[in-house]
């Protein structure tokens, strides 16, 4: 299916000091392109909404206290934090959202890819999962179970824009187009492949790359000048995005930059520039090697920023910082499991707040007010539309359809995003147990959430803003809700031909949740 937005391509708009649209043609003797932002997209992996020294919350907890990330304190007093920010519970459907638009209930990249033509899931005793997307996505016809679309990076390439990736891809499996950053929009790409995370973090062991060749699929590419030497891979991947950026001011284009860290996904192996001071905290080595992998990704945001105020590129480029989901919880973690982002209940693979809230800043000089706040919530896919519009696209077609809605009236304060229901599609099992985790779908609508499980039909509701740690399931007490939420989350996921579980017992497909008896 077709998606076109039909605004001129011909009248961009640049975006004055606030917000609003100004002359689209540039001054006489100025590229148009010069005129247009320069994005900066960082995304990091699995770190949670509390895993940091900025609080996204109405109060300080004790993880604010126990990380330090002042970097990403000085991308906030710039711009403005979302404190309802959402992923999907997983990285590789969140990636896939975040370059289609689509929700994962749509794109059915719904869990994490790798291997081709192969699922991580173990066999189930009472469902057997979906055949899912396990190749992820591409822009090429015909690739087998994988979804075909126009990504972000492709249309930003169209018009105009320098794609650069560095870091970490995880749009599709190994061997499949999509695992390619080059055949996805991008013109660089630095360190990107198949793998969601990786083998090693250190130079010394060249990234997990074996001089015999047999190395594992996790091993990271193309950084073989850090090989043998005591670079941190998020240290490797800043100096490399930086080089890449140079070469970038030589052309009279607006570059777009996805830094896409591999920072804090397993291995939780420790950066000691940091080490020290976090065992001296009394933090267990686990937790303490946890809080360095946070602390260098948030060097690495520092590091750019420096980089965009020496080059005097600061005024004309727009940061956005994002996770791709919840902080790990479920496993490896010292102390007490699924606490890790409290308030929040449970991490990573929960439909919980744990696994599917997220850190999220946009620094904009010129058009978002600095040191802000927004609580209205968005989703992944809403960033497609929305870089675009920053980027004045307005006219652009691409073979998938979108689910994502703009926030840009939430960036410029003139407005807000209308109403509207967000969604999670989860049927498979993550393989670690815990609360909110296994074959799921969930909806947010307005204040309420009701979380739903496939396995045995069960409806759970919370009312978010009075139960953030989603520990007061009040189903019972609001029967009318929970079937008004049931019959939305199920038009929806029958609107877009989600995918089911099939119940072993009877061979038929797990019930939607509207078709639950009271």
């Amino acid at each position: 299916m077709k998606s076109e937005l039909l605004i001129s391509a011909a009248m961009i708009p640049m975006w004055g000091m606030a917000g609003e649209a100004i002359a689209a043609f540039p001054e006489k003797g100025v590229p148009k392109e010069k005129q247009r932002p320069n994005i900066v997209l960082f995304l990091v992996d699995d770190m949670g909404w509390q895993d940091t020294s900025l609080p996204f919350w109405t109060q300080r907890t004790h993880y604010n206290d126990t990380y330090h990330t002042p970097n990403m304190e000085r991308l906030a007093t710039q711009g403005k934090m979302f404190t309802q920010a959402y992923a999907c519970s997983i990285s590789s459907p969140t990636r896939v959202s975040l370059f289609t638009g689509m929700n994962a209930a749509r794109h059915r990249v719904t869990s994490w890819t790798l291997r081709k033509n192969t699922t991580h899931e173990q066999p189930d005793s009472v469902m057997t999962y979906p055949e899912w997307n396990v190749n992820g996505i591409c822009q090429e016809p015909g690739i087998e179970r994988t979804t075909q679309v126009t990504t972000l990076a492709q249309v930003l390439k169209d018009n105009g824009y320098q794609t650069i990736h560095c870091g970490k891809a995880h749009f599709g499996a190994n061997d499949t187009p999509g695992a390619d950053p080059l055949t996805m929009g991008f013109e660089v790409n630095i360190a990107g492949h198949a793998a969601g995370s990786p083998a090693s973090y250190y130079g010394k062991n060249n990234f997990g790359n074996k001089p015999d060749g047999k190395s594992p699929l996790a091993a990271v590419p193309g950084l073989e000048q850090y090989h043998g030497t005591d670079t941190f891979l998020s240290e490797a991947l800043t100096l490399e995005a930086m080089k890449a950026l140079d070469k970038a001011q030589q052309k009279d284009k607006p570059f777009f930059l996805y830094m896409a860290h591999y920072a804090i996904h397993t291995p939780i192996q420790p950066d000691y520039r940091f080490y020290q001071k976090y065992l001296d905290k009394g933090l267990p080595p686990v937790e303490a090697a946890y809080a360095t992998l946070i602390e260098g990704m948030d060097k690495s945001l520092g590091d750019l920023m420096d980089y965009l105020e020496r080059n005097q590129l600061t005024d004309n480029t727009v940061i956005l910082f994002m996770s791709d989901n919840g902080g790990l919880a479920a496993h490896t973690r010292a102390g007490e499991l699924h606490t890790q982002n409290y308030p929040l209940n449970s991490g990573k693979g929960s439909a919980y707040e744990g696994g599917i809230r997220e850190p999220m800043i946009v620094s904009w000089p010129g058009v978002v007010a600095p040191d802000t706040k927004c609580g209205d919530y968005l989703m992944i896919e809403d960033f497609y539309p929305t870089i675009l519009e920053i980027a004045g696209i307005q006219e652009y077609t691409t073979v998938q359809q979108q689910d994502g809605i703009s926030f840009m009236p939430l960036l410029t304060g003139k407005g807000k995003v209308k109403d509207r229901d967000i969604y999670w599609h989860y049927p498979h099992s993550w393989g670690p147990s815990g609360p909110g985790i296994g074959a799921t779908c969930s909806i947010r609508s307005g204040d309420w959430k009701l979380v739903y499980y496939f396995v045995d039909g069960k409806r759970e509701l919370f009312n978010i803003p009075a139960d953030i740690s989603e520990k007061n399931d009040v189903a019972m007490e609001n029967p009318r809700i929970v079937k008004k939420l049931a019959q939305k989350l199920s038009n929806y996921l029958r609107s877009v031909d989600a995918q089911r579980p099939t119940l072993r017992a009877t061979g038929n497909l797990a019930p939607w949740p509207d078709e639950i008896k009271d």
